[in-house]
Protein backbone atom coordinates (compact mmCIF):
# COMPACT_ATOMS: atom_id res chain seq x y z
CA UNK A 1 0.00 0.00 0.00
CA UNK A 2 1.17 3.29 -0.75
CA UNK A 3 2.43 5.16 2.45
CA UNK A 4 2.90 8.71 1.13
CA UNK A 5 3.87 10.53 -1.98
CA UNK A 6 6.58 13.32 -1.80
CA UNK A 7 6.63 16.03 -4.52
CA UNK A 8 10.49 17.47 -5.16
CA UNK A 9 11.64 19.83 -7.77
CA UNK A 10 10.07 17.68 -11.09
CA UNK A 11 10.04 14.53 -9.21
CA UNK A 12 7.14 12.68 -8.01
CA UNK A 13 8.46 10.00 -4.81
CA UNK A 14 6.54 7.57 -3.80
CA UNK A 15 6.81 5.16 -0.47
CA UNK A 16 5.32 2.02 -0.12
CA UNK A 17 5.31 -0.55 2.45
CA UNK A 18 3.90 -3.61 2.15
CA UNK A 19 2.03 -5.98 5.59
CA UNK A 20 4.98 -8.59 4.86
CA UNK A 21 7.64 -5.37 5.41
CA UNK A 22 8.98 -4.85 2.02
CA UNK A 23 9.20 -1.21 1.59
CA UNK A 24 9.46 0.22 -2.35
CA UNK A 25 10.90 3.53 -3.36
CA UNK A 26 9.50 4.79 -6.85
CA UNK A 27 10.65 8.29 -8.85
CA UNK A 28 8.81 9.74 -11.68
CA UNK A 29 6.64 5.81 -11.38
CA UNK A 30 10.45 3.69 -11.31
CA UNK A 31 11.72 1.76 -9.07
CA UNK A 32 15.14 2.77 -7.60
CA UNK A 33 14.78 1.11 -3.89
CA UNK A 34 13.41 -2.19 -2.53
CA UNK A 35 13.95 -3.75 0.99
CA UNK A 36 12.19 -5.97 3.45
CA UNK A 37 12.63 -4.26 7.04
CA UNK A 38 10.23 -4.77 10.21
CA UNK A 39 11.19 -1.42 11.62
CA UNK A 40 12.42 0.56 8.94
CA UNK A 41 15.33 0.93 6.55
CA UNK A 42 17.58 3.16 4.96
CA UNK A 43 17.05 3.80 0.83
CA UNK A 44 19.91 5.20 -0.86
CA UNK A 45 19.44 5.70 -4.87
CA UNK A 46 20.56 8.70 -7.22
CA UNK A 47 19.08 11.09 -9.83
CA UNK A 48 20.22 12.48 -12.92
CA UNK A 49 18.41 16.06 -12.88
CA UNK A 50 19.59 19.32 -15.14
CA UNK A 51 22.82 17.90 -16.17
CA UNK A 52 24.17 16.42 -12.54
CA UNK A 53 23.80 13.28 -10.77
CA UNK A 54 22.42 13.90 -7.30
CA UNK A 55 22.00 11.49 -4.48
CA UNK A 56 18.98 10.80 -2.57
CA UNK A 57 18.36 9.12 0.48
CA UNK A 58 15.02 7.82 2.18
CA UNK A 59 15.57 6.50 6.12
CA UNK A 60 12.15 4.96 7.18
CA UNK A 61 11.55 4.21 10.70
CA UNK A 62 9.19 3.47 13.99
CA UNK A 63 7.93 6.14 15.46
CA UNK A 64 5.80 6.83 18.90
CA UNK A 65 3.12 7.66 16.42
CA UNK A 66 3.58 5.66 13.80
CA UNK A 67 6.24 5.07 10.39
CA UNK A 68 8.42 8.77 10.01
CA UNK A 69 10.76 9.61 6.88
CA UNK A 70 13.60 11.48 6.52
CA UNK A 71 14.70 12.58 2.94
CA UNK A 72 17.54 14.15 2.38
CA UNK A 73 19.28 15.03 -1.16
CA UNK A 74 23.46 15.80 -1.24
CA UNK A 75 23.31 15.08 2.74
CA UNK A 76 21.03 17.79 2.87
CA UNK A 77 17.59 17.64 4.28
CA UNK A 78 14.01 17.78 2.68
CA UNK A 79 12.22 16.41 5.19
CA UNK A 80 12.80 15.54 8.44
CA UNK A 81 10.52 13.88 11.12
CA UNK A 82 10.17 14.08 14.39
CA UNK A 83 12.12 12.11 16.25
CA UNK A 84 10.17 10.27 19.38
CA UNK A 85 12.15 6.79 19.05
CA UNK A 86 11.06 3.23 18.19
CA UNK A 87 12.85 2.22 21.65
CA UNK A 88 10.92 4.33 23.76
CA UNK A 89 7.56 3.22 22.42
CA UNK A 90 8.80 -0.86 22.58
CA UNK A 91 9.83 -0.24 26.22
CA UNK A 92 6.89 1.11 27.15
CA UNK A 93 4.59 -1.33 25.77
CA UNK A 94 6.58 -4.13 27.44
CA UNK A 95 6.40 -2.46 30.67
CA UNK A 96 3.13 -2.27 30.39
CA UNK A 97 2.52 -5.82 29.04
CA UNK A 98 4.21 -6.82 32.22
CA UNK A 99 2.15 -5.24 34.78
CA UNK A 100 -1.20 -6.87 32.68
CA UNK A 101 0.66 -10.05 33.19
CA UNK A 102 1.68 -9.56 36.97
CA UNK A 103 -2.06 -8.31 37.89
CA UNK A 104 -3.55 -11.39 35.76
CA UNK A 105 -1.17 -13.62 37.91
CA UNK A 106 -1.82 -11.98 41.27
CA UNK A 107 -5.70 -12.73 40.43
CA UNK A 108 -5.10 -16.46 39.50
CA UNK A 109 -6.20 -15.94 35.78
CA UNK A 110 -3.01 -17.09 34.30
Amino acid sequence: MKYTTIYHENNKIEIYNSLLGKETIKVNDQVVSSKYSIFGANHIFSLKENEALNHYQIQISLGINGVVYDLYKNDKPIIESEKGGCMTFIIISLFVVGVIIGLLKTKGVL
